[in-house]
C-alpha cells in the first residue's frame, strides 16, 4: 500500500505495480467525477501529485514502472490543469498543463501528450484566442498520428474545426468536421485511453452541434439536432456537459426566432449550471444573453435574461 509523508508511515522502500497501479484507479475516480461535475470537485487530486512525485523521488521505482509512474504524475497534472481551467483560472491551468507535457513526454506517451495538447487548446478557445487554439491542436493531432489513436485525432480534428468556425472560416470548419468524422469511425471498437474515453458518440454529436452552432446561420437547423440529440443522451450524472449542451441548444432556438423553446431550454440549462463547479457555463451563456437582449419585454421570456445576468455576475461558490 503506498504511504504519504506524515500521515501513514514511512514511504515503500520498492514500487510494485500494486502501488501505481492504486494511483491509476484514484486518476480515473477523480476523471470520472469531473467529466460528472465539474473541475471544483477534484481538488484530492493534490494528493497523488504529492503521492506520486514522492515515490518517484524517493522510492525506489523499477524501469518496468517508471514509465507508468511518469504517466499517472502527467496524466494527475493534465486534470488538475483542468481543473483550474474549469475553475476560472487560466494562468495556473497553463502551468499545470505545461508540467504534464514535461512528464508525458518523459514517459514517452504520445497519446497523452496528444490530450494535454487539446486541454491547452481548449483554454485558448474558451477566451477566443484562435490562433493560440489552432497551433495547440496541431502540436496534438502530430502527437495522436505518433500514437496511433484514432480517437485522439478525432478529438483534435472536431476542436480544430470549432476553432475554424470561430475564427469564420466556414470551408476549413467544414473540412475538418468531416476529418473528424472520419477518424472518429475508424476508432469504431478499438479500446480507447483513460484520457479519451470520455469522448463517445454522445460527445461526438455535441461537438457537431457545436461547430455549427458557431457557423450558425444556415448551419442552425441542423445544429439544433445534433445538440437534442446530445442533450437527450446526457443522463442526470452528466450535469456540466449537458448544460453546456442545452445553452448552446437555446442559443439556436433563440437565434431561430423560437423564443418559446429558447426560454424552455434556456431556464432548464441555467437550473442545471447552477449545480456543477465550473465557470465554463456562465462564459457559454453570453451569446444567448446578447441574443435575448434584442427581445427584451418579451412576455415568452419570462424572467430568463435576468436570471441570466444573476447567475453570470454571481462568482463560483
Amino acid at each position: 500500500m503506498v504511504t504519504m509523508t506524515g500521515e501513514s508511515g514511512p514511504l515503500p522502500i520498492s514500487i510494485e505495480s500494486a502501488d501505481v497501479a492504486e494511483l491509476e484507479a484514484a486518476v480515473g475516480v477523480l476523471r470520472a467525477l469531473d467529466y460528472r461535475q465539474g473541475g471544483g470537485f477534484c481538488r484530492d487530486a493534490v494528493r497523488v501529485v504529492k503521492t506520486a512525485s514522492l515515490l518517484l523521488h524517493w522510492g525506489t521505482v523499477p524501469d518496468r514502472l517508471r514509465a507508468r509512474l511518469h504517466t499517472v504524475l502527467a496524466d494527475v497534472h493534465n486534470l488538475l490543469g483542468w481543473t483550474e481551467f474549469d475553475t476560472g483560472h487560466p494562468v495556473p491551468a497553463r502551468r499545470r498543463f505545461e508540467r504534464a507535457l514535461g512528464l508525458a513526454a518523459e514517459a514517452g506517451n504520445d497519446s497523452l501528450v496528444a490530450n494535454i495538447r487539446y486541454r491547452l487548446g481548449r483554454v485558448h478557445l474558451h477566451h477566443h484566442d484562435v490562433p493560440g487554439a489552432l497551433a495547440e491542436f496541431a502540436h496534438g493531432r502530430a502527437a495522436a498520428h505518433r500514437s496511433a489513436s484514432r480517437r485522439a485525432t478525432a478529438i483534435l480534428a472536431v476542436n480544430e474545426a470549432w476553432a475554424c468556425a470561430m475564427g469564420g472560416d466556414e470551408h476549413a470548419a467544414l473540412s475538418g468536421l468531416a476529418a473528424a468524422e472520419t477518424a472518429f469511425a475508424d476508432a469504431a471498437g478499438s479500446d480507447p485511453r483513460p484520457w479519451e474515453a470520455f469522448f463517445a458518440e454522445t460527445d461526438m454529436a455535441a461537438m457537431r452541434g457545436t461547430v455549427l452552432t458557431e457557423l450558425a446561420g444556415g448551419h442552425r437547423g441542423r445544429a439544433i439536432t445534433e445538440l437534442t440529440t446530445a442533450a437527450a443522451r446526457y443522463g442526470p450524472d452528466m450535469a456540466r456537459s449537458r448544460s453546456l449542451t442545452l445553452i448552446m441548444l437555446a442559443q439556436n432556438h433563440a437565434g431561430h426566432g423560437n423564443l418559446d423553446e429558447a426560454a424552455r431550454i434556456g431556464t432548464e440549462a441555467i437550473d442545471l449550471a447552477g449545480t456543477v463547479a465550473s465557470v465554463r457555463p456562465k462564459d457559454r451563456l453570453a451569446p444567448l444573453e446578447r441574443l435575448l437582449l434584442g427581445h427584451q419585454g418579451d412576455p415568452v421570456l419570462g424572467t430568463l435574461p435576468e436570471r441570466i445576468a444573476r447567475y453570470r455576475s454571481r462568482p463560483l461558490s
